[in-house]
């Protein structure tokens, strides 16, 4: 079974940074995505970043281009999302996921297991 543990969340002012982490456990494969995803309170969860296991490539939600960077640590099954010029929009309950696929999409009902979250926030 899949399991995803967050880490690294917490309170940053606008313009900071912060790399909640995600450690997984479980692939029986070599073939997997794994995501972050996020919800604010009384919005929809929405994609923020994926990589793909196989050859690293990334796709990136349209909000964070250019501010967050999605990378991963094969040998640790580790996955980090560095997150640079946080706005208070960005505050929400950061999820990792993980999709035993080839390649990453950042469609939510792909990914089969969750982590539990953790909260970002961030203060104006």
């Amino acid at each position: 079974e899949v399991q995803l543990v967050e880490s690294g969340g917490g309170l940053v002012q606008a313009g900071g940074s912060l790399r909640p982490s995600c450690a997984a456990s479980g692939f029986t494969g070599d073939d997997y995505a794994l995501g972050w995803f996020r919800q604010a309170p009384g919005k929809e969860r929405e994609g923020v970043a994926c990589i793909s296991s196989n050859d690293g490539s990334t796709v990136y939600g349209n909000s964070v281009v250019g501010r967050f960077t999605i990378t991963s640590d094969n040998a640790k099954n580790t996955v980090y999302l560095q997150m640079n010029s946080l706005k208070p929009e960005d505050t929400a309950v950061y999820y990792c996921a993980a999709d035993l696929v080839m390649g990453c999409w950042l469609v939510l009902t792909e990914y089969d297991y969750w982590g539990q979250g953790t909260q970002v926030t961030v203060s104006s």
